[in-house]
């Protein structure tokens, strides 16, 4: 049991127990010990801090044995947006590959295998999946981190995802609530704008939320955007009317709710992060997310002192922080439940699917799941199986396998910071595995597809591309390529937006490592 330094007063340990603040380097610092002595929760974890699963196991023991009950929490989506494999790229595909899909018992069964993985690292909080209606297909920040762009195939997917991911005792908090799909702004830049009115919003934005309710979701994540509908004043992390009279009493919602990231800029910038968390809490907020840029004992003591120093001068009801800070004792207490009943079922005890999404689930991951007969010991492929189905290929002509190293032209954007710029994509580390002596570069600009052409002379050329509907100079660059080279491949691992084209064109709806490797094995016949 977790015994408190002496010295803490109450009022203390509910301002620290209300955050989640991150770290850097692979051990815990011991400024993030000490906080743990003194009533700190929760801890995030970043790609930063993770350099294998021995070593992040050991990292969550050290954290444990400062405080037992500490949700350790990690932005593990699969797809682009991976922490567990920040280095090499992820082995399941994320939500849009699972959407293409479109089998609910496969996206579950997804989730359960990606939850086993965290849960067996010591990870109990997972800030997935994305709830969020990918309706603008120019979105920056969303996109193939979304399911999709119809209601009720988001609102089911989410639902098998909560289902999958806490089955196997790790806690879902499902984001970004009230929606983040129709914004042309990253939040991590400045605050985006939904100007939906209330009957849409309440049929697209709010539908898949609805759906993660009922599944039983024990954490919802706020977004830092403005929703005039709803709220014509505040971004919807510091709105009460959206935290709590939308989400907790109209919606019903009774679990915890965390914000983004309070450095984001949607927030920082024009609230500040102090103010910004005292605010968010007021609201409705339970738990502040803070750590993907600040992530220092500094952090934590300038957002523990605005909310002590709130509280005292009147701006906080201490009851307000009193009830988030029991919000977060009780996932903890789920997560440990939740745990013990997955560690049972594992080993062979015969677990039963609670209401509520809490107890050990088994998905049978059968022929129509994932391409296996029912009953095989796939669950450890149920990534790579996924990628596999998730797959459009469309032939122009007569198309042969290619039996010869190609050139690969990567077609290259700025990644969002969501999904940052250390983890690898595309199909060139896998078509090098098929076809060795495999070449690739990186091109970007108004040059790209001449720079591509002539790095590539006379080889097979595959250009591969991120949402080219949304970068003009990318497409110029095929247009470049393909006429010059009209039997080049094309793999698309954006949102597969503008039309197929290429003497091969294969859109796997996400850039994670499986969606490389079942590309490569279509354009290498096998």
């Amino acid at each position: 049991m977790t015994t408190f330094a002496s010295g803490t007063d109450t009022l203390t340990r509910d301002a620290l127990t209300v955050l989640q603040p991150g770290f850097t380097g692979t051990t815990a610092p011991d400024w993030l010990l000490r906080r743990l002595g003194e009533g700190l929760a929760s801890v995030g974890l970043f790609g930063r801090n993770i350099a294998s699963p021995d070593q992040l196991a050991a990292l969550t023991a050290q954290l444990r044995a400062e405080r037992d009950d500490v949700l350790v929490a990690i932005d593990e989506e699969g797809g682009d947006v991976t922490r567990l494999e920040v280095r090499t790229g992820s082995s399941f595909p994320g939500n849009h590959a699972l959407g293409a899909v479109d089998d609910v018992a496969l996206t579950e069964a997804v989730a359960l295998e990606l939850g086993r993985r965290l849960a067996a690292c010591g990870v109990n909080l997972n800030w997935a999946p994305s709830a969020d209606v990918n309706s603008n297909p120019s979105n920056p920040v969303i996109g193939v981190r979304s399911f999709g762009a119809d209601t009720d195939l988001v609102a089911r997917h989410t639902a098998a995802y909560v289902t999958g991911l806490q089955a196997a005792g790790v806690a879902a908090c499902t984001k970004h609530f009230p929606g983040h799909g129709d914004t042309a702004v990253d939040s991590h830049h400045a605050l985006p704008r939904i100007d939906a009115d209330l009957a849409v919003l309440q049929a697209r934005e709010l539908a898949p939320f609805r759906a993660a309710i009922a599944a039983g979701s024990r954490a919802v994540m706020s977004a830092h955007i403005l929703v005039p509908a709803l709220d014509p004043d505040r971004p919807a992390t510091l709105s009460r009317r959206i935290l709590t009279g939308l989400l907790r009493e109209e919606l019903g919602y009774q679990g915890l709710i965390v914000t983004d990231g309070m450095e984001m800029q949607a927030i920082a910038a024009t609230y500040g992060i102090e103010r910004g968390s005292v605010l968010a809490i007021a609201a409705g907020a339970d738990a502040i997310c803070v750590g993907g840029g600040l992530a220092d004992d500094d952090t934590v003591r300038r957002l523990r002192d605005a909310l002590v120093a709130a509280v005292r001068a009147g701006d906080l009801a201490e009851e307000r922080l009193a009830d988030a800070a029991n919000r977060v004792r009780a996932l903890a207490e789920w997560t440990a439940t939740a745990a013990a009943a997955s560690r049972s079922h594992t080993n062979g005890s015969n677990g039963s699917n609670a209401s509520n999404g809490s107890a050990a689930r088994t998905v049978t991951v059968g022929a129509s799941s994932a391409g296996g007969p029912a009953g095989s010991d796939s669950t450890a492929d149920v990534g790579l199986v996924a990628a596999r189905r998730a797959l459009t290929v469309t032939r122009s002509g007569a198309f042969s396998p290619l039996t010869e190293a190609p050139y690969v032209a990567a077609l290259t954007p700025v990644a969002n910071i969501a999904v940052g710029d250390e983890t690898p994509w595309g199909v060139a580390a896998e078509l090098a595995r098929l076809l060795p002596g495999t070449e690739t570069g990186s091109f970007t600009g108004e040059d790209a597809g001449s720079s591509a052409l002539a790095a590539a002379g006379s080889r097979p050329v595959v250009a591969v591309v991120r949402d080219e509907h949304r970068h003009p100079w990318m497409a110029a660059a095929l247009d470049t390529l393909l006429a010059a080279r009209p039997d080049s491949v094309v793999v698309e691992m954006g949102v597969p937006q503008s039309a197929p084209r290429g003497a091969l064109h294969i859109a796997t709806h996400g850039a994670a490592r499986v969606c490389g490797q079942a590309a490569a094995e279509v354009i290498a016949g096998e």
